[in-house]
C-alpha cells in the first residue's frame, strides 16, 4: 500500500518531484506536512486544515503518549480517525523530546546553529544526563512535563506507541542532538541511533501491519559521520528516510545534500523539523521530498506572518488602520475576507479568531510555496523561480507596513 514514485527531476541537482502512496491517499512531492502535536492542528478544525491546501498531518509521538495516552487514541481507531483527519499522515518517534528534555533544556538551542554563535557544550555529561532526561544505549528516560511522573522510552516501545496511533508514515527511535555538541558525542549519538534504527525495524516487523517506517540520518554538521550515517542506514530495509538535526544554519545545503547523494534514490526523504521559506529551497534542490514544522502555527499565534516579501509583525502600530489583507493576491480564507486591521485588533482584543485567522494563512502560505515550488520543477524552471521569489523574499526582517 505504500509506494514513491519520481515524475520529474531538476537538472544538475538532487531535487525531484514525486507521489507518495499512503493506505490513505496521495502526497504529491514535494509537500510541506501539518504538524498536529495532540492530534490537532492548534485552532483549526479538520476541515479548514484541507481547505488551506494541506495534504497530511503530523502527530507527535511522546506528547499523544502523555496525554490522552496512546492506548485510548488506539482505542477511537488510532489518531487520524481520533481527529477525524481523512488523509494521509504522520508520526515522529519521539526522540526529539530526548533533545528538547535533555541537552538543549534551558540552553535556548534548536536544530540550527548560527555558525561563530554556535558553542561547544562541555562534554558527554551534559548530554547524558540532565535535569529532566537520561539517554543510555537502552533508551531515555524522562519525566514527563504533565505531573513529573518518570517515563521510559525505547526502540521497541516507541514503535509500540506508533502503532497504536496508526498513522501511515512513522520513524525510527533515533537520538537527536544539539547543533552545538562535540564531533565526539555526535559520533556516540550516530552509532547509537543506528542501534536503535535495526530494534526499530526488528519491533515494527514483529507488530505487522501496513504502516511504513522511517530510519533517521544523523551525523550533525560532520561530513564523514553524515556520509557514514546515511549509507548505514540506507542500507536497512526502510521504505523511506528521515534526515535529522542539528545542523549549521550556513550549510543546511551542503549537509542534506551529503545524505541524499548517499540514500537510496528511488525512496521518499523527509527533512525533520525545518520549515523557513528559504529553507524549502536548499531542501528541496538537494533532494528533500517532504518536511514539517510548527513554526508557521506557533509564529501565527504570536502575531507573526509570512508574506512573500518578509515577515510581518500584525501587533506593530503601523496595521492599526491597513484595511487591506496579509498579502495582496494570496488566496487563503483569511485574505479574501479580513484585513491586518482587524487581525491586529483580534490579537490586541486578546480574542481567540486572531490564532485561528493567523494559522490559516501561515499554513497556506507554507504549504502552497512549497506546491508551487513542485510545479517548478514539474515545468523544467525551478531555478528561475527560486531566483524570482529569494529576490524578494527576506525572511530576517519586517516587511514594509
Amino acid at each position: 500500500m505504500f509506494s514513491f514514485k519520481i515524475e520529474k527531476k531538476i537538472d544538475g541537482a538532487l531535487g525531484r518531484a514525486g507521489v507518495i502512496s499512503t493506505p490513505h491517499g496521495d502526497i504529491q512531492t514535494p509537500a510541506f506536512i501539518v504538524v498536529g502535536t495532540k492530534a490537532t492542528v492548534k485552532a483549526l478544525t479538520p476541515e479548514q486544515i484541507s481547505e488551506l491546501g494541506a495534504q497530511a498531518v503530523l502527530a507527535n509521538t511522546y506528547h499523544l503518549y502523555l496525554q490522552p495516552g496512546d492506548e485510548i487514541v488506539a482505542k477511537a481507531g488510532g489518531f487520524p480517525a481520533f481527529m477525524n483527519w481523512q488523509g494521509p499522515t504522520f508520526t515522529d518517534s519521539g526522540g526529539f523530546q530526548a533533545f528538547s528534555l535533555g541537552a538543549a533544556l534551558g540552553h535556548g538551542i534548536s536544530k540550527l546553529s548560527k555558525g561563530d554563535e554556535a558553542v561547544e557544550t562541555r562534554g558527554e555529561s551534559e548530554h547524558v544526563e540532565h535535569l529532566r532526561a537520561k539517554i543510555d544505549d537502552e533508551g531515555v528516560t524522562f519525566k514527563s512535563v504533565i505531573d513529573g511522573s518518570t517515563h521510559h522510552f525505547t526502540p521497541e516501545r516507541s514503535m509500540q506507541i506508533q502503532h497504536n496511533l496508526a498513522a501511515d508514515i512513522i520513524f525510527a527511535f533515533d537520538e537527536c542532538t544539539s547543533p552545538t555538541a562535540s564531533y565526539d558525542y555526535q559520533k556516540v549519538a550516530m552509532n547509537r541511533t543506528h542501534a536503535w534504527a535495526e530494534r526499530s525495524l526488528a519491533e515494527h516487523k514483529r507488530l505487522g501491519g501496513e504502516q511504513a517506517l522511517f530510519g533517521i540520518v544523523q551525523g550533525g554538521r560532520y561530513r564523514d559521520l553524515r556520509e557514514e550515517s546515511a549509507r548505514a542506514i540506507g542500507a536497512m530495509d526502510f521504505p523511506g528516510f528521515g534526515i535529522g538535526g542539528s545542523f549549521d544554519e550556513q550549510d543546511l545545503g551542503t549537509a542534506v545534500a551529503w545524505v541524499n547523494t548517499i540514500l537510496p534514490e528511488g525512496r521518499p526523504r523527509h527533512l525533520l523539523g525545518i520549515g523557513e521559506p528559504e529553507d524549502f529551497f536548499t531542501g528541496i534542490e538537494n533532494g528533500v521530498d517532504t518536511f514539517d514544522c510548527v513554526a508557521p502555527s506557533r509564529m501565527a499565534r504570536n502575531g507573526s506572518l509570512q508574506t512573500k516579501r518578509g515577515r510581518i509583525n500584525v501587533l506593530n502600530s503601523g496595521y492599526r488602520e491597513d484595511f487591506s489583507p496579509i498579502e495582496e493576491g494570496c488566496r487563503c480564507y483569511t485574505c479574501r475576507n479580513y484585513s491586518k486591521a482587524y487581525l491586529a485588533h483580534l490579537f490586541r482584543a486578546k480574542e481567540m479568531l486572531a490564532g485561528t485567522l493567523a494559522t490559516i494563512h501561515n499554513l497556506y502560505f507554507s504549504v502552497n510555496l512549497v506546491k508551487e515550488i513542485r510545479q517548478s520543477i514539474v515545468d523544467g524552471r525551478f531555478a528561475e523561480f527560486k531566483e524570482e521569489f529569494l529576490a524578494h523574499f527576506n525572511s530576517k526582517a519586517e516587511a514594509q507596513a
